[in-house]
């Protein structure tokens, strides 16, 4: 237990998603453990002890936009509702506990809130979220509630522009000082087409550090395969991506056989990619700027559709890239995406994500993820300037 402890404190910080030394992980063991910031540390055990789970998370984000959102929202509300695939999909919405209400015990508070969901955000201290079986799933829960904090708050500045006193100068310190410049400098990527199973194996357990490593996805979000036409070696279904290894299936092509049951969810989608463009190699990330961008719609104030994530019928375009609706799964991703992406090698679901294919191998496809990205960053802050120019 103090192994996994250890394990994902070192990656809420290496992920650049916590602040290091403002972090505490509990756990049940025979009793109680915990380890971390001592103020957490106790806050932490506190609550875990009126939960019925196994683990519980209690860190400060990176960037203040968590805290942000409650400042900004009325007195009234409650909980956060980001638009994102990953909070309708897991989270459903985030609840909320200001300062201003927490009162006698916080930690009898917060286990109530933490009680009917995965996790929480506390203004001053952060978020908290729990695992039922696992320290991993604590993670993996407080990285998701970070997530869709960081696109909520990034879509609604955009929407509302710039509220509170010292906000404006924050956000330029995350824009010019803290935001990782994205490229393919560095990185080695293995000339295709690949054959032997050892070499798909080892490359796509190395193109899936460097997706996480670069920041183009959460470590749990996403999900990569290869085709060599007899096979599809795909990454398992809530794998993560910097730990792929024993984690990759071959599913055959043509689905003659049941073993691709562990395989990721975006199974079929990929599949249907292969078919319909003769591709090798499919990544896909979740890259936050472009996952924002795609939720911004010049016609939504005239469009009649409501559940725009899965119902929405148009292609639309961030640059030359397509821009699609679809449910996860075998849902509308498998069919919407495989007929747009073979036009520029990538492709956006609205909400979601980034879909990028190479021809032979990963190198066309990671760079495809990383041009994306871009162009969605320089297209945010574009429109994020000539905002508070007009205002």
């Amino acid at each position: 237990m103090h192994e996994q402890i250890a394990k994902y404190t070192e990656k809420l910080i290496s992920d650049g998603s916590a602040q290091a030394g403002q972090i505490a992980f509990a756990a049940q063991d025979d009793i109680i453990i915990s380890a971390g910031k001592s103020t957490l540390a106790a806050l932490s055990e506190s609550v875990l002890a009126r939960l019925n789970c196994l683990a519980l998370v209690a860190a400060t984000p990176s960037l203040p936009f968590a805290d942000f959102l409650i400042q900004r929202s009325a007195i009234h509300e409650h909980e956060i509702v980001p638009r994102d695939t990953e909070t309708r999909t897991f989270l459903h919405d985030i609840p909320i506990l200001r300062k201003s209400e927490i009162t006698y015990d916080s930690a009898e508070e917060i286990s109530i809130l933490l009680g009917t969901r995965k996790g929480i955000v506390v203004e001053g201290i952060g978020i908290i979220a729990s695992g039922s079986l696992t320290v991993e799933q604590a993670y993996i829960n407080w990285s998701s509630v970070f997530h869709s904090t960081y696109i909520k708050y990034l879509e609604d500045l955009l929407e509302y522009g710039f509220m509170l006193p010292g906000e404006e100068d924050n956000f330029d310190s995350f824009r010019n000082d803290m935001l990782v410049p994205l490229s393919t400098e560095g990185l080695e990527f293995r000339h295709g087409p690949l054959i032997e199973k050892q070499d798909i194996l080892e490359e796509i357990a190395r193109i899936g550090r460097y997706t996480v490593h670069r920041r183009l996805v959460d470590s749990f979000f996403g999900n990569i395969s290869y085709s060599n036409k007899n096979l599809i070696y795909i990454s398992q279904t809530a794998s993560s991506l910097d730990e792929l290894p024993g984690c990759i299936d071959p599913v055959p092509f043509k689905n003659s056989s049941t073993v691709g049951i562990t395989a990721s969810s975006e199974l079929v989608a990929h599949r249907s990619i292969f078919e319909t463009t003769g591709c090798s190699a499919i990544l896909h990330g979740h890259p936050r700027f472009a996952v924002v961008m795609s939720m911004i719609c010049s016609e939504k104030e005239s469009c009649h559709v409501t559940d725009c994530w899965k119902d929405c019928s148009k292609v639309r375009f961030l640059g030359d890239t397509p821009v699609v609706a679809g449910e996860i799964g075998a849902g509308g991703i498998a069919k919407n995406v495989p007929p747009v992406i073979g036009r520029t090698g990538s492709a956006i679901v609205y909400g979601h994500g980034v879909f990028s294919i190479g021809m032979t191998d990963f190198r066309e496809a990671f760079q495809g993820l990383v041009n994306v990205e871009n162009w969605c960053r320089d297209e945010y802050f574009r429109l994020l300037d000539k905002n508070r120019s007009a205002s």
